[in-house]
């Protein structure tokens, strides 16, 4: 309990848990709204302009709002969590841990149990100021927010963010693990960035062996299934079942904090 009370202590200090969440909060507010203040340009109906609209219109944008969070977000807790498990091999940080006496595994998971929160917390407050974003560019779209207190879709809404909370968390592990494995910050944000859009392309070409791969079962945890819009038309691509996704996406997140526990157990720290 100590260890990871000095690590949510150590992590509300650091600079990258604030240029993290305040470059997603920024982005989610500057869309939404900028999308609310161009709405008289979309009302002729030109391409797109019913999906603008979607986005702002109650209740559907609790869930829209959810979903860019888990997809940009997911990026952004890969890049956390190779920043922060890296951290703790450049700076040296494990090193004087286990100078101390601490166990290699306890240290490293609950390490990464503190990154876990601090991103939990991250996601929540952005939902809510992704939510009043939201609501202002409803009223600059001259939408109606009637469906703001929808009884079901808020009786709903703690199982999607907790899936939505699971999703990003099982994205922040696996930037935590390539960092771990790489022993390197740089060298692990880096990892972490190419395997998570070499997913992406792949899906294209291999789309029923990807979709079991980390990130493809995290977006399909909240029951996304992005498209490829070729033309006019678009390519539905294959996605997991969202339970089985659940279920698939917990497995990769065990996974990977037992392999930077094993990684770190093994590891030849000296010098």
């Amino acid at each position: 309990m100590r260890l990871f009370a000095s690590g949510l202590r150590k992590l509300a200090r650091r600079l990258a848990t604030y240029v993290t969440f305040g470059l997603l909060v920024g982005l989610l507010v500057l869309i939404l709204v900028a999308v609310g203040a161009t709405a008289d340009q979309a009302t002729g109906g030109g391409p797109g302009a019913a999906g603008r609209a979607a986005l702002l219109t109650f209740p559907g944008a609790y869930q829209s709002v959810l979903s860019f969070i888990v997809g940009l977000g997911g990026l952004l807790a890969v890049v956390y969590g190779a920043a922060i498990s890296g951290s703790e091999w450049t700076w040296g940080t494990l090193k004087n841990a286990i100078a101390r006496g601490e166990s290699r595994s306890r240290y490293v998971v609950l390490t990464f149990a503190s990154v876990a929160v601090i991103v939990l917390v991250g996601l929540a407050v952005t939902f809510l100021i992704g939510i009043g974003a939201a609501v202002v560019g409803s009223n600059l779209a001259g939408i109606s927010t009637a469906g703001l207190g929808d009884r079901a879709t808020l009786q709903g809404l703690p199982e999607r963010l907790a899936r939505g909370g699971l999703a990003i968390v099982e994205e922040g592990a696996l930037g935590f693990a390539v960092a771990t494995l790489f022993r390197s910050q740089l060298a692990g944000i880096g990892a972490g960035i190419a395997l998570y859009f070499g997913e992406q392309f792949a899906r294209l070409f291999l789309p029923d062996i990807v979709k079991w791969l980390p990130f493809d079962a995290a977006t399909a945890v909240l029951g996304s299934n992005a498209g490829v819009r070729v033309g006019n038309g678009a390519i539905e691509l294959a996605a997991l079942e969202p339970n089985v996704a659940l279920v698939v996406a917990v497995a990769w997140l065990i996974g990977a904090v037992a392999v930077s526990a094993l990684v770190t157990e093994r590891a030849d720290i000296g010098g």
